[in-house]
């Protein structure tokens, strides 16, 4: 800390930061007796405060150090400060009262907020009052502890001086996000969190909270609870680790087209973590915006089909298309089967499903049946609006997995929602670094 001197007065003022103390290990050097620098290397561990006599070469155990300065402090943990003033004086002083204030770029926050702490006392010779101040930071940068005590002379004039101590709130994390939008109204998130201190620390919560259109599922357990990663998230400085989330929009969003296209903000990102000896910190990044989807004309999602079918077996799967335009429409669907001599599948279908308003969705069903093992893929799909005599053409529709007959259906399984579009949907991503705030 930097202070301003004010001068000589009654009262003795004193400030300084609690902080925890830190683990260090004990020095190992030593050498053979009868080598030339055993005795610079007796005197350099004399004068060493963390080594045990006798033990130079065993480096068990760590010791703790307290604080040989102000050290670093970062956004988001809680800065604590020990006032003291003190009567140096062989006389009674009265009308003593202090205030800390603690001033960054934008806001001055009072820091003694309790009535009695800034009430007028009368401090008798060598008395002392003392308070402990905390506080969260919340901004980075320049912030300047301004502490100011006020008394009465021997005469009875009012007296008062400041003293101004200024310190730097550092940027503990540096977080980077990526959304994948998914070929359903699902996407996905993917936060990197780097520990940017001199010092490491534990993670000890990151969680996505959700805004009002969406929810959230972590993927970052496996199902019984347990977490993905091998060890406790302690980060070293400078390293990073990864959190995946999916995201989706609740079912009253996800039926209004228009509605869905404009909640783009997706939550928040709670980060908790703990730092030297259990010091906690926590953050919170500002507002996630998703990437936009890109709908079409016309909107095709496969709502009710398997993963494993058997071969030569026919396979049905429920399909919905939506009208994602202004304007009516008045669709045909055509589902072709390939004119080649190694055809995955035979069923062709064509058929009407009348007209749909904008906005407006449709189900109906498609049955196939698979030709050949292994994976397969349905398509093309093809939707004609007989009002505009406009053609959509769906490239991939639904992909299957077909085994042979004696295949236990006990390991099959249902697929949530597949969601396709009049043309190829691709992945998009975007990586970017957020801001943070404290909660």
């Amino acid at each position: 800390m930097q202070n301003v001197d004010q001068g000589e007065h009654m009262l003795a003022l004193k400030v300084m930061r609690l902080t925890r103390p830190t683990l260090v290990s004990p020095q190992v050097i030593t050498c053979e007796v009868k080598d030339m620098p055993q005795s610079s290397f007796r005197q350099v561990l004399d004068n060493e405060g963390t080594t045990v006599s006798g033990a130079e070469t065993v480096a068990a155990g760590q010791f703790m150090l307290l604080p040989q300065s102000f050290g670093n402090i970062y956004l988001g943990e809680t800065f604590a400060s020990y006032i003291c003033v003190h009567n140096c004086t062989t006389h009674p002083v009265e009308g003593v009262s202090v205030k800390a204030d603690l001033q960054s770029n934008t806001t001055r926050i009072n820091l003694l907020m309790h009535e009695k702490k800034t009430q007028s006392v009368l401090l008798g010779p060598e008395e002392t009052i003392d308070d402990v101040i905390r506080y969260e930071v919340k901004e980075i940068g320049t912030h300047i502890l301004v502490c100011e005590v006020n008394y009465n002379t021997l005469a009875g004039f009012p007296q008062n001086f400041r003293k101004f101590f200024k310190f730097q709130v550092l940027k503990p994390l540096d977080v980077k996000t990526k959304f994948i939008n998914a070929e359903m109204d699902e996407c996905y998130l993917e936060a990197q969190i780097q520990n940017i201190t001199t010092g490491p620390f534990c993670l000890e919560k990151v969680e996505l909270d959700s805004s009002e259109h969406y929810t959230v599922t972590s993927l970052n357990t496996l199902p019984n609870g347990e977490s993905v990663f091998s060890t406790k998230n302690m980060l070293q400085p400078n390293n990073s680790c990864q959190f995946l989330y999916c995201i989706k929009p609740k079912p009253s969003i996800a039926k209004d087209i228009k509605e869905l296209r404009q909640a783009s903000a997706v939550g928040k990102l709670d980060i908790v973590w703990r730092s030297n000896l259990g010091e906690k910190g926590r953050l919170q990044t500002s507002q996630l915006q998703r990437l936009p989807f890109e709908y079409k004309d016309v909107r095709l999602e496969i709502i009710d089909a398997e993963n494993i079918v058997k071969i030569s077996e026919p396979f049905t799967f429920q399909c919905r298309v939506t009208n994602t335009t202004e304007r009516p429409m008045d669709l045909v669907v055509k589902l072709e089967t390939k004119l080649s001599n190694k055809c995955d599948y035979t069923g062709s279908a064509q058929f009407s499903i009348g007209n749909l308003d904008p906005g407006q969705s449709n189900e109906f069903p498609l049955t196939i049946c698979p030709n050949r093992l292994g994976l397969i893929k349905i398509s093309p799909l093809i939707l004609i609006n007989k009002l505009l005599q406009e053609k959509y053409t769906i490239d991939k529709v639904v992909d299957v997995f077909v085994v042979d007959a004696d295949y236990h259906e006990d390991s099959t399984f249902q697929i949530n929602k597949f969601v396709r579009y009049d043309n190829a949907l691709q992945v998009l991503s975007e990586e970017q670094s957020l801001s943070l705030q404290v909660v």
